[in-house]
């Protein structure tokens, strides 16, 4: 049995157990004293389950979106035994406008007393919420924050869960690094679960998720580019028909594609003018180091080996034309081709410290086109642009209208034909939206709007995160 599969397993076993054991206190205490050997003995049982997580974790969020729970931004499934008790917990928090609850440091027995005192107390209150967060102004190691409310017939903004996701990845990323540069412990754990989150998220928003990799920037360009690769990766993954486990190992994979670059100096990583011949032998070498730099991450499994293949070989090219450099070499990785093709284009369309100004969307698959048979695999090529679309998400256009438009989702029956947010009106003046459906036709047949030509949104000095984030 896989080692890291067993370990993730129980990990959200745990989980649900925490959200299970806190259900029990909270129904205990409200028929026991809170010294009643049924309240310490749940209390204890608590404390067990949730400060090992802690330790690892550094801090547990327990968060209520919807009629779900997450702990550290991982949706929480519920499981048959625990339905009631998790039911029972969604209405209690709701009830006393209770969004989050974070657990930080050790908990002690008194932290949770504090806790449930306030709680129970709270429920006969006409404003709950403040109620509960003057009872727990003292507490130290228990902090709680209010629930964000849907209204009534309005879902809940997916945009904003999507967007929370993709930074909280970015920000992974970017803790990796400087951890390994450190020689601090890195946990992987965390890694699988925020790729199985965007995995869970692509199946169901794709093009929402895909949005968020045309957010460029260029001050944190390496965290970035490493999730947008993994997105990008995924995303292409799910086009050729993988099973979602293999999705979740291709993005963690592809996330670490890069890794190698945590032992090239600062200064030289983030140089404004191009490289020496000396400065681009180094950047070379970063394949190799990125294979060492895997396997300090963890044990060897399935996973550690095809990050390490992935990280040796992304640069490679499909006619082995790039580096590093290997004799008898006879096909790249299945995952390699993949993530050599989302690293291409994500790196083509990003501003770099190097680069400032980047490459249209349309402009960066015209040359991937070119490339396509030496450097890409032209097979997965295919797969790919169909899955950006002719205009990928985030390119700016012009209509027939004499509208200004960026492309919003891409329309998978007709490629040229995507869904447009207007941002400047035929007079030219700025505006916010409406989103536009390209297919859309008059009486007659006619479409009622074509794109005409792609522009530089830097000409027009338009921030591609103001309309997209």
């Amino acid at each position: 049995m896989n080692t890291a599969n067993k370990e993730d397993r129980e990990v959200h076993k745990s989980a649900q157990d925490i959200i299970n054991q806190l259900s029990v206190i909270l129904r205990t205490a409200q028929i026991h004293d809170p010294g009643n050997i049924a309240v310490t003995t749940a209390i204890d049982r608590f404390l067990l389950l949730i400060n090992p997580l802690i330790e690892s974790e550094r801090s547990i969020t327990l968060e209520l979106i919807g009629e779900f729970f997450y702990i550290n931004d991982s949706r929480i499934r519920y499981s048959l035994e625990y339905l009631l008790n998790f039911d029972f917990l969604v209405r209690e928090f709701k009830k006393r406008e209770i969004g989050s609850v974070m657990f930080k440091d050790e908990i002690k027995p008194d932290d949770l007393k504090t806790f449930l005192k306030a709680f129970i107390t709270s429920g006969f209150s006409d404003a709950p919420y403040e109620k509960m967060l003057e009872d727990m102004e003292e507490s130290q190691s228990i902090e709680i924050g209010r629930l964000k409310k849907v209204k009534e017939g309005e879902e809940i903004d997916t945009r904003k869960i999507i967007k929370k996701t993709y930074f909280n990845a970015v920000s992974y990323a970017k803790g990796v690094m400087t951890k390994i540069k450190s020689g601090e412990k890195v946990n992987i754990r965390k890694a699988k679960r925020i790729i199985e989150t965007m995995v869970d998220q692509l199946l169901e928003e794709e093009q929402l998720l895909l949005s968020m990799t045309a957010i460029k920037d260029y001050d944190e360009y390496t965290y970035h580019h490493s999730v947008n690769v993994s997105i990008l990766s995924i995303a292409l993954g799910q086009r050729l028909g993988l099973s979602k486990k293999i999705l979740t190992e291709l993005g963690l994979v592809a996330l670490f594609h890069d890794i190698g670059k945590v032992e090239i100096p600062y200064e030289i990583l983030n140089k404004s003018t191009n490289f020496t011949d000396d400065e681009w032998i180094l950047m070379k070498r970063h394949p190799v180091w990125g294979v060492r730099a895997i396997l300090k991450l963890r044990g060897f499994d399935t996973t550690t080996m095809r990050s390490s293949i992935v990280a040796f070989e992304h640069h490679m090219n499909y006619d082995f034309s790039g580096y590093p450099k290997v004799r008898n070499y006879t096909e790249l990785d299945l995952y390699s081709r993949m993530v050599s093709l989302a690293d291409q284009y994500d790196a083509m369309t990003s501003s770099r410290v190097y680069s400032r100004i980047p490459m249209t969307p349309d402009k960066a698959l015209s040359i991937m086109m070119e490339r396509a048979g030496t450097q890409l695999d032209p097979l997965l090529f295919k797969f790919f642009i169909n899955m950006v679309g002719v205009f990928p998400i985030g390119t700016l256009v012009l209509l027939d209208t004499k509208e200004l438009g960026l492309v919003y989702e891409s329309d998978v029956v007709f490629a040229d034909r995507p869904r447009v947010l207007i941002i400047i009106d035929s007079k030219g003046e700025r505006v916010e939206g409406p989103v536009v459906n390209l297919t859309e036709k008059d009486e007659a047949g006619k479409y009622l709007r074509s794109i005409v030509k792609t522009l530089d949104p830097n000409k027009y000095k338009i921030n591609l995160a103001e309309y997209l984030l």
